[in-house]
């Protein structure tokens, strides 16, 4: 059965630079999977942090649930990443190095279970942004001149 993916940080491809990525599960509550289900998640303002061996999603917002009651979540806490503890670890000491961070990418559900894709990234300066757009525009140009030499 394919993934479900819920909600994708589109922004993050184009602000940084991704290196490698890799997969974490996330500790949610009843009301927050009922609604990551329902395809109520954002992670535009989202970003993870390393902090006492443990790894954080911060800033996700996830909207509460419609049938929910008073016991409902808060839509923007900041929720634990469950990844091993050598993960972590290789984590911490990545993003300590100069420029990179830790960017949630993808948010899907893979076997009933949510499941974040994490990049570890370093940011784009403002030039390195145009060349992404310019190169992205000639190859769609690239593909529109072959698309029409096929119809003639």
């Amino acid at each position: 059965m394919p993934d479900k993916t819920v909600a994708v940080n589109r922004r993050a491809r184009f602000e940084y630079a991704v290196e490698e990525t890799l997969e974490a599960g996330i500790v949610l509550t009843g009301t927050e999977i009922k609604s990551i289900r329902a395809g109520r998640a954002n992670l535009a303002e989202a970003y993870a942090r390393i902090e006492h061996g443990e790894a954080w999603l911060i800033g996700a917002h996830i909207a509460p649930y419609e049938q929910g009651n008073r016991n409902n979540h808060e839509p923007t806490r900041t929720r634990k990443l469950l990844l091993h503890r050598d993960q972590i670890a290789e984590l911490a000491g990545r993003t300590q190095a100069k420029g990179f961070t830790l960017v949630p990418l993808k948010l899907y559900i893979r076997d009933g279970m949510a499941k974040l894709e994490l990049g570890i990234a370093r940011g784009r300066k403002a030039y390195d942004k145009r060349r992404v757009i310019a190169e992205r525009d000639a190859l769609r140009e690239l593909q529109r001149e072959t698309r029409e030499r096929v119809k003639l």
